[in-house]
């Protein structure tokens, strides 16, 4: 709080006093009254509703990422990506991330990702930071491009404590960037494990239909 007022002191014993005229809120306090009156009117519009949130796709083709170029999180997120599906493909639309102006690009690149179609998911967000770093996710700009989109989109904005609005805008919330890769990009090991037992099932079943139509054009026969 930013607080105004006189000091005294009390000589008798030695005590400074502070007498406050007035008190206002300061810093992250004031934002987080911002916030929850942000949060509360976005809700009343319908932007949260879990009726439209959208799937996450189960194989995409190709991972858009809305991050800054440079920091920590897009690393997280290639590194991850790699790791579990090598020949994934990845999309990076660059955006400041924090700072006057961010919010504005953040919404434009989810809207050019919708337009050009390339992505099957979308990841927005960053690494950690203070309230002010993460400010731009809470603007309404971006809750809007979020609700708007028609890609699916996974909100992945500072360490697993922080919340901002992008996360109960988007269709499914991570809570790191790092996260974010793994509910996107599933593990080739497993996709192709998948593949290889699907087709000894199906692989079996025209066996096993074979044998009967033969069992049958014998009965004919006979």
């Amino acid at each position: 709080v930013l607080i105004y007022g006189s000091v005294s002191i009390y000589v008798k014993d030695g005590q400074y006093q502070l007498y406050v005229t007035a008190m206002e809120r300061q810093g992250e306090g004031e934002l987080y009254r911002r916030f929850m009156l942000m949060k509360t009117r976005l809700e009343a519009k319908g932007y949260f509703d879990e009726g439209h949130k959208k799937p996450i796709p189960h194989l995409p083709r190709c991972v858009g990422i809305i991050t800054s170029p440079t920091g920590a999180a897009i690393q997280d997120i290639i590194n991850i990506t790699r790791r579990r599906f090598p020949s994934m493909n990845m999309l990076l639309c660059p955006v400041r991330v924090q700072g006057e102006g961010a919010a504005e690009e953040i919404a434009e690149a989810i809207y050019a990702m919708n337009r050009i179609k390339k992505a099957d998911v979308l990841i927005v967000g960053r690494g950690g930071g203070s309230m002010e770093d993460l400010w731009p996710f809470n603007e309404e700009i971006v809750a809007k491009a979020i609700y708007e989109s028609n890609i699916p989109i996974v909100s992945a904005v500072g360490h697993e404590t922080d919340f901002s609005i992008a996360d109960f805008t988007a269709d499914l919330r991570a809570p790191t960037p790092s996260a974010a890769a793994e509910l996107c990009v599933p593990e080739y090991a497993r996709v192709y494990g998948d593949i290889v037992s699907a087709q000894g099932y199906i692989s079996d079943l025209c066996h096993k239909e074979m044998d009967n139509l033969r069992q049958r054009l014998s009965g004919i026969r006979d």
